[in-house]
């Protein structure tokens, strides 16, 4: 008797990657098995019309080949039934495009081994979406970019370890994740000169098998495949490359991770100050309680933030192989490398339509910054003691002292400030009023906001973007 419950065929797709739930259709149609299985024969192909370039295959042969590596005619289905048999993914396509490239199927592969094929066209997938994620990487940094100069002014309470601390400017707060997004774009592009480079020496990388023309077949190879070629490399790729874009897609998620925190904290109920878009008469916020506005896209993306960190130990395990090659890396990189695009893709998208429309409590934030004032504007005060020859050791001991006995009998500050003979030593009412203005204490906000916007779109000029 069969212990287990049988279920109809087909089976119906299981992760939330498979059922669409995550990610632009145009990022998982780039790690499709067709899309996979077409690099792999696109490679084939760029081998053959090399080897024939330097004449070490008849042209007609190459013709072939190229003609037919396409899953149009290497059909994924045969593909597997070959594997079943052969147990070898990378043979199975081999004797596949073999079976139809008529005479070129006496050369397909030739010199070649499977992890030249294989970590190519890896490569090739990684470009196709490296591309969609700086896309949206600029255009997220075009949100916070606006968000920057159009709240530069705006204030807001500063808080540190989620206590109050002293006034500073909305737009600094944006400025800050806004140089934050710059700085991965700039490590993406780095990264991206590391990562995107496939190889064509053979096994073990010493390049026998592709005889005496072989560095100028793999250099043949790859300019028709618009990547650069390892300097060298053992029979794959080293994994370090890969593990540097898994670390840098971890630490961009995080920073992700991080602006949603904060707008999930501004949101609260008894802040009130920032909020995620919410369509009024659509959207749901909760099934039970009629009159919740849930930051659901933020915590989506702190959640899948954890998902994307948990992606970076298999990544940097990776790297350690035994000798020349072994395959403990490849069925890691078939989970990690795809969902490492998906979910980054993903969140990117949840940020920018956060951003796009997100809901800002101008009235509330200056309600609170007023509400909360006094305790707020101590340093201040210490600050414009000191400037009229105060010890500021001893303005901070006296300025404190007020303050916490002010906050525990519900004291004006002012008011306790102007009655203590150590304040008014130095300084008049007008003095302390003075100090007690947020507006008067936001030091160099508005200079810093300004360089932060100037740098951006230094940078993103030259990028060929404008603001």
């Amino acid at each position: 008797m069969n212990a287990y419950p049988v279920y109809p065929e087909p089976v119906l797709p299981i992760l939330p990657i498979d059922t669409g739930r995550y990610g632009s259709e145009e990022m998982r149609r780039v790690f499709e098995e067709d899309t996979r299985f077409q690099k792999m024969l696109d490679v084939e192909a760029a081998l053959a019309q090399a080897r024939a370039e330097v004449g070490d295959i008849p042209p007609q042969a190459a013709e072939d080949i190229e003609k037919h590596a396409s899953t149009k005619f290497v059909k994924i289905e045969r593909v597997k039934e070959i594997e079943k048999t052969v147990e070898h993914e990378t043979m199975a396509l081999v004797e596949a495009l073999s079976e139809v490239s008529e005479k070129g199927g006496a050369y397909v592969h030739l010199g070649a081994t499977s992890a030249d094929i294989l970590d190519t066209a890896t490569a090739l997938q990684i470009k196709e979406g490296i591309v969609i994620i700086a896309h949206k990487l600029d255009e997220l940094e075009g949100k916070l970019l606006t968000l920057s100069k159009n709240y530069r002014d705006t204030l807001i309470v500063g808080r540190t370890h989620g206590q109050l601390a002293i006034p500073m400017t909305l737009g600094l707060k944006f400025s800050v994740w806004l140089r934050e997004v710059s700085r991965h774009v700039c490590r993406l592009a780095e990264c991206r000169q590391r990562v995107l480079v496939g190889k064509m020496s053979g096994a073990v990388g010493t390049m026998a098998g592709l005889g005496k023309n072989a560095y100028q077949i793999q250099e043949l190879v790859m300019n028709r495949l618009g990547l650069e070629y390892a300097e060298v490399s053992t029979q794959i790729i080293q994994r370090d490359r890969y593990a540097e874009l898994i670390c840098d897609f971890a630490m961009t998620a995080s920073s992700l991770d991080k602006f949603s925190t904060e707008i999930r904290n501004l949101q609260r109920t008894e802040i009130d100050e920032l909020a995620e878009p919410f369509q009024a008469g659509k959207q749901v916020g909760s099934s039970a309680m009629p009159h919740k506005r849930n930051p659901w896209r933020s915590e989506n993306v702190s959640s899948l933030a954890k998902l994307m960190r948990s992606l970076v130990g298999p990544s940097l395990e990776s790297i350690v192989t035994w000798h020349e090659r072994d395959l403990t890396q490849s069925a890691v990189e078939r989970f990690t490398i795809p969902e490492a695009f998906i979910i980054l893709d993903h969140m990117l998208n949840s940020m920018i339509r956060i951003f796009s429309g997100i809901q800002i409590n101008t009235k509330h934030m200056l309600e609170n910054l007023m509400k909360y004032k006094d305790p707020m504007m101590a340093e201040s005060v210490v600050v414009a003691l000191v400037q009229k020859g105060a010890h500021r050791q001893e303005a901070y001991r006296v300025v404190q002292k007020i303050v916490l006995e002010s906050i525990e009998s519900k004291r004006d500050l002012a008011e306790a400030l102007a009655n203590d003979p150590a304040v008014v030593k130095f300084l008049s009412r007008a003095d302390i009023d003075s100090a007690m203005d947020p507006k008067l204490y936001l030091g160099m906000s508005g200079k810093l906001v300004d360089v932060a916007v100037e740098k951006t779109e230094q940078e993103r000029r030259a990028r060929g973007l404008g603001s």
